[in-house]
């Protein structure tokens, strides 16, 4: 179950995607070993996130 944190940073990166950004959102789950939210997004699916239980969001692209 995602924490409060992690819903509210959902909606903002959400948000942000779908109504700025004009991506598409293809995937969006919870990792069970680690409880962390992970987001596919973007018309080749380029774009990838992982929401924190404490809200913070990584960016998946940036470390590599």
């Amino acid at each position: 179950m995602p924490t409060v944190e992690q819903l509210k940073s959902l909606y903002r990166v959400g948000y942000q995607l779908t109504y700025f950004m004009l991506q598409p959102i293809h995937l969006i789950c919870v990792d069970i070993r680690t409880q962390n939210i992970y987001i596919l997004a973007g018309y080749n699916e380029e774009i990838e996130f992982q929401i924190l239980p404490n809200g913070e969001f990584v960016d998946e692209s940036s470390e590599l």
